[in-house]
């Protein structure tokens, strides 16, 4: 999903223009009356714990050396605790358990807000969803570094709960594990 507001009514196909909506300038129709509200759309990220580790994805497109917390959209009417499950299972292949809520983060650039949970990965091989991932990796927690953006700052919280106070690393920034 792009940040980029809509440019015409999506219901009467007129062109958009600003105007105070809400108490704030939004898009709305001259026409029809449809504003366009811009709220993010609810997302959930899985810091997936499994033997000491975290297991870190790469999704297609994204350079080598990228890699992040499993994450997926909320389906409509799912609790956000199914949906992070559903997404480890379905990126993994791996059943978990939910340990704990870790924070709402707003992912601005992509007009998001990330729901994210600890979760515990029972056993088995990881099978990865390859049309959606390019790669998996699983990183000891003293070698995890968080990013800036997006997820990261919801992995900073969860490693600071636990001891670690690692100096977040810039994004795309290449980081050995």
């Amino acid at each position: 999903m792009s940040s980029r507001p809509f440019r015409y009514c999506p219901v009467c196909r007129t062109e958009l223009v600003p105007g105070r909506h809400g108490g704030r300038v939004r898009l709305g129709c001259p026409a029809c009356g449809f504003v366009h509200w811009g709220n993010p759309l609810p997302v959930v990220g899985a810091i997936v714990e499994r033997d000491g580790h975290v297991l870190l994805v790469r999704s297609h497109g994204w350079p080598s050396s990228w890699y992040g917390l499993v994450t997926g959209f909320l389906e409509p009417g799912e609790h956000p605790e199914e949906a992070v499950l559903r997404e480890v299972k379905e990126e993994l292949g791996l059943d978990a358990t939910v340990g704990a809520f870790i924070g709402a983060h707003p992912f601005e650039r992509l007009n998001q807000i990330i729901l994210t949970y600890h979760v515990v990965a029972g056993p088995g091989e990881v099978r990865l969803a390859t049309e959606e991932l390019a790669d998996w990796k699983a990183v000891p927690f003293a070698k995890l570094r968080p990013w800036t953006r997006g997820t990261g700052p919801a992995l900073g919280a969860w490693l600071a709960s636990r001891g670690y106070h690692p100096a977040p690393a810039e994004f795309g920034e290449h980081i050995d594990d």
